[in-house]
């Protein structure tokens, strides 16, 4: 994250030169709206630069505006110090989205950034704010971004939602987790982060979707040793028991199961041996549990309890987090009719621990 330490230079005046820009921007657009509606994008951040550096003739920002080029953020910068991005729409409202939470682009000795906006539909009209007074929401399209509302109110920013101002949240190493935190703490039932999501756990999503069927057999494999791990009610009664675990497959994984009861609940029941002790009439998905119980242990033991905790909605620790599982496995369990026959937490404990 690029942080400067520059002392803040003339803001007074800045002020002045932004409101002067402003003025004298919606002057020319009166005049001449047919010119400036043409003016879309890049076109305009010249256009902007030319209006700035006369106005600033005989002020401390003479002979300093500057336009960036290439990819960088801010568009425009004055005495290295202060940083205008523009943004434009041709349609009548103050929306759009906005730059990368990340800034990784950030000119580096910018300190102080302006939004000026251009909405190029009749009737066509500048406005200019402080960056961080009209950054509403994150969302995500290649990647996390600000979404940019010129009529956002005081106190309803996206700062003011995750409670950290946005120089403060700037220069973390990790500005993505306080948002991801923010957004997982709105989630309703059923609902999961996508994209955003991997930021905070360093695991990049595949660029290719992909469908079920058309995976190796070992995928698929290691898949539903994962889903029997991570989602307990799986072997549950609820009607939407498979509803997290297909979302998991598509926001994690970059997978689309159109069928995903299928892979548990197919092939009718079995006979599962205990310990000298044969279990008869075992639906297929705990067929497949104790089938694979091995590798669904080494995938609990080696994955951290602080994931575990986020799969299982409910705290567990290093040491707690196998019998944890279980516990989780038997209390779904218990609320099916169809296994009421099986003591499952016992059937697991003494498959586990031999």
């Amino acid at each position: 994250m690029i942080v400067s330490v520059n002392s803040t230079p003339d803001s007074g005046e800045f002020g002045l030169l932004l409101s002067s820009t402003i003025s004298e921007l919606n002057a020319q657009a009166q005049k001449s709206s047919q010119k400036i509606s043409t003016l879309l994008g890049r076109s305009l951040e010249p256009y902007v630069r030319d209006v700035m550096t006369d106005l600033a003739i005989g002020t401390p920002f003479e002979n300093s505006i500057e336009l960036i080029g290439g990819q960088k953020f801010p568009d425009i910068v004055a005495k290295k110090y202060y940083g205008i991005e523009v943004k434009t729409t041709t349609q009548n409202h103050w929306r759009t989205t906005g730059n990368s939470v990340l800034e990784t682009t950030r000119v580096e000795s910018v300190e102080r950034i302006f939004m000026l906006f251009a909405k190029l539909a009749d009737p066509m009209e500048f406005r200019c704010r402080p960056y961080e007074e009209v950054l509403s929401e994150v969302v995500v399209t290649h990647s996390p971004r600000y979404l940019i509302d010129m009529n956002l109110k005081q106190g309803e920013t996206i700062f003011d939602k995750i409670q950290m101002p946005y120089d403060t949240l700037r220069k973390k190493d990790n500005p993505i987790k306080p948002i991801v935190e923010y957004y997982k703490s709105k989630l309703n039932e059923g609902e999961e982060l996508w994209w955003i999501g991997q930021e905070d756990n360093g695991k990049a999503s595949n660029i290719i979707v992909r469908i079920w069927n058309n995976l190796p057999f070992e995928d698929r494999h290691i898949l539903r040793i994962k889903a029997m791990a991570y989602f307990p009610e799986l072997f549950g009664s609820d009607n939407d028991k498979f509803g997290r675990l297909a979302l998991w497959l598509i926001t994690s994984e970059s997978i689309v199961c159109p069928n995903v009861r299928d892979l548990f609940s197919a092939g009718g029941r079995g006979v599962v041996p205990v310990n000298g002790k044969t279990y008869r009439n075992v639906p297929r998905i705990f067929l497949n549990l104790f089938e694979n119980i091995p590798q669904i242990v080494e995938t609990i033991i080696s994955t951290p309890a602080t994931d575990l905790s986020d799969y299982w909605k409910t705290p567990t620790s290093e040491k707690r987090k196998l019998m944890d599982w279980i516990e989780l496995v038997n209390d779904q369990a218990e609320k099916g009719r169809n296994v009421t026959h099986l003591n499952i937490k016992q059937m697991l404990r003494e498959l586990i621990i031999k």
